[in-house]
C-alpha cells in the first residue's frame, strides 16, 4: 500500500514541478497530454469488455461542441459547462452504443465508425448551431469565479487536477465488482450470460462512462483552443489513439497511460518528420501487434522478474 502510495506521489511532485522545467511551447504539448490521459483512459475503459470503438474521438467532440455551445448561447460558466458536457456526452454515447449492442468484433467496429461519421457529419452540414465545416470560433476561455485560466500554466495545473479526479475515479471503477464484470465479459460473454449477467446492460454501461469522461477531455480542449470544427475529429485521430492503448496496453489499468505518455514523446522527438509521421506511427503500431501483442504495461513484471534473478541485486526487488 504505501508503495503505490509513494509511487503516485512521486509521479505528482514531477508532473507539478513540469511546468517550471519547460519552455511555453512544451507547455502546449503537457496540457495535450492531459487531454489524451483522459481520453486514453476512457477508451481502455470501453475496451475492458472486449469492445473497441472507432468513434470515440466523435465522443470527445460532441463534448467539446456541448461545452462550446452551453457557454457561447446560453451564457453558462466554465465549471458548470464542462460537467454538463459530460452528460450530454454520455447521453449521445448512450444513442450511439444502444443500436450496437447486437454486434460484436469487427461489427461492433465498423458500427460505431459509421454512427461516429454520422455524428460527425451533422456539425459538417449544420452552420446552425454548429457553425459547418468551418466549426466554432470565440469560444469563452476557461474562468472560475475570479480565477482565469486562460494562461497556460493555470490551466495546466486545473487540468492535472480534473485528470487525477477523472483517472482515480475510473481507476476505482476498474477494481470495483463493475469492473471485474467488464473482464469477465471479454473474456467469455457467453458463460457470463449464463450466471446471469445481463451482458448488453454492462457493455452499454461501459461506453457510456467512457463517453463521459471523453466528453471530459473534450470540453477541456475546446476552451482550451478557442475554437473547434469537424477536422479536429476525423478517423486519422482515432487512428492515434488506438496506437496510444495497444503500445501501452490494456492488461494493466496504466497501460494506456503509459501509451500515451511514449507516443507523446516519440512525436516530439520526430517532430522534424512531421510529415512522416503517420508511416512512423503505422510501424509502431505493426511493430507491437506483430513482436509485443500485450504492449509495454508486459515489460515491468518481465523485468522485476529478471533483476530478481540477478545476485546481489534481487534482493532489492522481492
Amino acid at each position: 500500500m504505501w508503495k503505490k502510495i509513494s509511487g503516485l506521489a512521486i509521479i505528482g511532485i514531477i508532473f507539478c514541478s513540469l511546468p517550471y522545467m519547460v519552455e511555453l511551447y512544451r507547455m502546449e504539448v503537457l496540457i495535450v497530454l492531459l487531454f489524451n490521459l483522459i481520453l486514453a483512459q476512457s477508451y481502455r475503459l470501453v475496451n475492458t469488455t472486449g469492445d473497441w470503438s472507432l468513434s470515440h474521438i466523435v465522443v470527445m467532440g460532441v463534448g467539446a461542441y456541448s461545452s462550446a455551445l452551453i457557454t457561447k448561447l446560453l451564457g453558462w460558466p466554465f465549471w458548470l459547462s464542462l460537467p454538463v458536457s459530460g452528460l450530454v456526452t454520455a447521453f449521445i454515447g448512450f444513442l450511439i452504443v444502444f443500436p450496437l449492442l447486437r454486434t460484436i468484433g469487427f461489427g461492433f467496429f465498423i458500427g460505431s465508425f459509421a454512427l461516429g461519421e454520422f455524428v460527425r457529419l451533422i456539425w459538417v452540414k449544420f452552420r446552425d448551431p454548429f457553425g459547418g465545416p468551418r466549426g466554432l470560433i470565440n469560444i469563452p476561455s476557461a474562468e472560475i469565479g475570479p480565477i482565469d485560466l486562460y494562461q497556460p500554466i493555470p490551466f495546466y495545473y486545473f487540468c492535472l487536477i480534473i485528470a487525477a479526479i477523472s483517472i482515480w475515479i475510473m481507476y476505482r471503477i476498474d477494481r470495483s465488482h463493475i469492473g471485474d464484470t467488464f473482464k469477465a465479459i471479454h473474456t467469455d460473454p457467453v458463460l457470463c450470460e449464463t450466471i446471469g449477467i445481463r451482458v448488453p446492460r454492462y457493455r452499454a454501461m461501459a461506453f457510456v462512462i467512457g463517453a463521459f469522461f471523453a466528453g471530459i477531455a473534450g470540453a477541456l480542449m475546446a476552451h482550451h483552443q478557442g475554437a473547434i470544427d469537424p477536422h479536429n475529429f476525423e478517423a486519422t485521430l482515432m487512428v492515434y489513439l488506438i496506437i496510444y492503448v495497444v503500445v501501452g496496453g490494456i492488461e494493466t489499468f496504466w497501460g494506456a497511460a503509459l501509451g500515451v505518455i511514449v507516443m507523446t514523446v516519440i512525436f516530439e522527438i520526430t517532430r522534424p518528420l512531421e510529415e512522416w509521421r503517420p508511416l512512423i506511427a503505422g510501424c509502431i503500431l505493426i511493430l507491437f501487434l506483430v513482436v509485443m501483442p500485450g504492449g509495454l504495461d508486459v515489460l515491468l513484471p518481465k523485468t522485476m522478474k529478471l533483476f530478481r534473478k540477478i545476485p546481489g541485486i534481487g534482493q532489492l526487488f522481492t
